[in-house]
């Protein structure tokens, strides 16, 4: 797969869902909306997951999908019965129905692509030299940060709309500080999750720069939710993620072409292209 110098359909997609952001601010009682909700759910989640199963083979990318799921839904549960990590808050009806009335169906759509794309774009620039242990660390520790300021657009947005709710409120948007110390937290156990079991490819082959598509989509749309909701500042920061995101696009595409399949010089380029 040639690198994309100029990603015009992610823009338009972009776009479009940032427009989409529009209607789910203003319209959100509109028959079907529930419909509507699942389907760009999973529109925006299909890109990512459809490069994992590229980028890892099919066996490898089902165990890496159904892994971070599942443990999404195991943290997210705990925390709405025991308010651990994220303080006290529970999920409202607008995300459709929930798993023993407690978890959306939906958060493995919304949660996983943005996980995947937080880890491609904190991807080192080059392969291990050794220290393995301190270099996954460091990868799990970048992944995370980022993740959680992604939760930083989103998470006001999110409340705003009844997504969830935290009944003791926060200082951030109605939004507990705890809750970032939450994400940081199930940020990284879900990135270290991620890379323990695809470790044979993310450790050789640098990940492809389409599954970040996702991740820049799903930022696009929280954008917009900030923007016709009047959250300036999670607008702001929402627009340097997407620049940033666009930015790591960039750098894994020219890490492609300029370093071959592999990190370094002497892999072998096949291996990437038969993948991607």
């Amino acid at each position: 797969m040639p690198p994309r110098r100029h990603p015009i359909l992610l823009l338009i997609a972009s776009a479009l869902f940032f427009g989409a952001a529009f209607f789910t601010v203003h319209f959100p009682d509109t028959p079907g909306a529930g419909a509507g909700s699942f389907i760009s759910t999973l529109l925006i989640a299909l890109p990512s997951f459809v490069v994992l199963w590229r980028y890892l083979g099919p066996r490898r990318a089902a165990l890496s999908l159904l892994s971070v799921s599942v443990f999404g839904y195991a943290i997210e549960t705990t925390g709405v019965i025991t308010g651990f990590p994220y303080g006290a808050f529970y999920y409202g009806d607008s995300l459709g129905p929930r798993v023993a009335g407690l978890v959306p169906y939906l958060l493995p759509l919304s949660w996983v692509p943005l996980v995947l794309g937080s880890v491609a774009a904190t991807a080192p620039a080059r392969a291990p030299t050794g220290k393995l242990l301190r270099r996954r660390a460091l990868w799990v520790l970048y992944a995370a940060a980022l993740l959680t300021l992604v939760d930083v657009v989103l998470d006001p947005g999110a409340v705003s709309l009844g997504f969830w709710v935290y009944p003791e409120g926060g200082p951030y948007y109605g939004v507990p500080v705890t809750n970032f110390l939450g994400w940081l937290l199930s940020s990284s156990l879900a990135a270290a999750i991620l890379l323990a079991l695809g470790r044979r490819e993310w450790d050789s082959i640098p990940p492809p720069p389409d599954l970040l598509d996702s991740a820049v989509i799903a930022v696009a749309f929280w954008v917009g939710v900030a923007v016709f909701s009047g959250l300036l500042f999670p607008a702001v920061v929402g627009v340097a993620l997407f620049v940033y995101l666009l930015r790591c696009g960039a750098r894994l595409a020219v890490l492609a072409m300029a370093g071959g399949a592999r990190y370094n010089d002497g892999g072998d380029d096949n291996r990437w292209r038969s993948k991607v």
